[in-house]
């Protein structure tokens, strides 16, 4: 199994991870007043939460409207909500300020990793999306293992699943990708070596998922135990997202009775996930 690992882990690129956060953004305010441009500036990089050195360099991306020396072109735009918005920018809401990163995030998902990384008020609800994505990934992929005339066709997953020595194996290249992916999205170092503590965690979590699943589906009929096969990669999956994010943001993960009570939960919403895919699968069967 860690031959099949090491060999899944090698599709890995946390440099590319590293290329798409790892840039300036330039991003345009747009407001009545000063006071309406202090609101977005106190949102966007707030004194409580991030260093002086690290606010002055975000408050350098940010660029208020008329001011000497814009950039030509926006990553994002806001404006402030009295205002009526250009096409493609988006609304300040300051009595709401959250609806306007979920409106930011749910049209322009692809600055969601590095919007996470530079301004902290999108940083929990990107790692959130980044739990919730590659834990449902797994549990997709655990249910399909089980289903040679599904692997195939798989389209949900954003990658092509290649050739693996197990499950287990796709299941913790998986979540070590979600290592790197929270890494990035926390503004923390990503990549192999800076992150090795925690891919160590991981693999080795790999062996108590392969002991759960192999005896919750021996024991149910085939068909039976895909279902709880496919809980456990999500709620596996997902304890280990909640441990990571813990870790980036207050320097340690979940204890070990911690764990077991998100478990708990995560199984139970794990179901949930599989039986809604275990529908999908019937669909394009039937279809």
């Amino acid at each position: 199994m860690l031959r099949g690992i090491r060999d899944a882990v090698a599709n890995l690129r946390p440099d590319e991870v590293r290329q798409t956060v790892d840039r300036r953004l330039a991003i345009g305010l747009v407001a009545t007043s000063a006071a309406g441009y202090i609101a977005m500036e106190k949102f966007l990089a707030p004194p409580a939460e991030t260093t002086r050195d690290r606010r002055a360099e975000i408050l350098g991306m940010l660029h208020r409207a008329g001011d000497p020396g814009i950039p030509e072109r926006f990553d994002l735009v806001l404006y402030e909500h009295q205002l009526e918005r250009a096409e493609n920018a988006f609304t300040f809401y300051s009595y709401d300020p959250e609806r306007t990163v979920r409106d930011i995030l749910a049209e322009r998902n692809d600055l969601g990793l590095a919007l996470a990384r530079h301004l902290y008020p999108f940083r929990k609800p990107v790692v959130n999306e980044i739990m919730f994505t590659i834990s449902r990934e797994n549990a997709l992929f655990a249910m399909a293992t089980a289903l040679p005339n599904v692997v195939p066709s798989l389209i949900e997953l954003p990658w092509a699943i290649g050739e693996f020595a197990s499950d287990t194996a796709f299941l913790t290249m998986n979540q070590i990708r979600m290592a790197f992916l929270i890494a990035a999205a926390s503004d923390s170092p990503i990549g192999y070596r800076e992150q090795k503590a925690e891919i160590a965690s991981i693999v080795t979590g790999a062996f108590g998922f392969r002991a759960i699943a192999r005896g919750l589906v021996g024991k149910i009929p085939f068909g039976g135990g895909l279902i709880p096969k496919s809980a456990v990669a999500f709620a596996g999956t997902y304890v280990m997202g909640l441990s990571l994010e813990r870790y980036h943001r207050l320097g340690y993960g979940l204890t070990k009775e911690e764990r077991r009570l998100e478990y708990e939960a995560a199984l139970k919403h794990g179901r949930t996930v599989a039986e809604v895919l275990m529908a999908g699968m019937k669909k394009v069967d039937a279809a």
